[in-house]
């Protein structure tokens, strides 16, 4: 066996609802191969140690910090990113919401805190204040939007309430 078999792996994982097969170096971040080796440059890379949150995607139901995740860990997992969230019918209500609600500045967190929210709505369709601040707990912003994101994810949950999904 050679020193690069030895230290690459390929997996199989789910991404936005496509199947994929990767060639991953052992040592690489599911947010690295996002990036990489998917191109889905939708996943920010800020801090690189789980401080920030831009790299949030959700990982089989839950927001994760892709930094923190070996790509290998997620082999047949499913994993949920920015650009999975629109669908046929067009933006995802979040993304609709933050738009409607300027909630949306330079963009480098967005990607992180839309995902932590998706993963909020999918279990919680009447979350309160609290609820929506504690799901970006862990999300920065920089442009200080957090505001007009909670307005933004309230109204996202009653459009999913009133079944208007993408």
């Amino acid at each position: 066996m050679t020193r690069t078999a030895e230290r690459s792996k390929r997996i199989a994982l789910t991404v936005n609802g496509h199947r994929h097969d990767v060639e991953v170096p052992a040592r690489r971040t599911l947010a690295e191969m996002l990036r990489q080796d998917l191109g889905l440059i939708g996943t920010k890379v800020g801090c690189n140690r789980a401080e920030c949150g831009s790299c949030t995607v959700v990982l089989d139901g839950r927001a994760v910090f892709a930094c923190t995740v070996l790509a290998v860990e997620a082999a047949g997992r499913h994993v949920t990113t920015v650009e999975g969230l629109a669908g046929p019918q067009g933006l995802h209500p979040l993304q609709e919401a933050f738009i409607e609600h300027d909630a949306v500045q330079c963009g480098i967190c967005i990607p992180g805190i839309l995902m932590s929210l998706k993963a909020l709505l999918d279990t919680t369709l009447s979350p309160s204040e609290d609820d929506v601040r504690h799901a970006v707990a862990g999300n920065l912003c920089r442009c200080g939007t957090y505001p007009n994101t909670v307005k933004a994810t309230l109204a996202a949950a009653r459009r999913l309430r009133e079944g208007r999904t993408a």
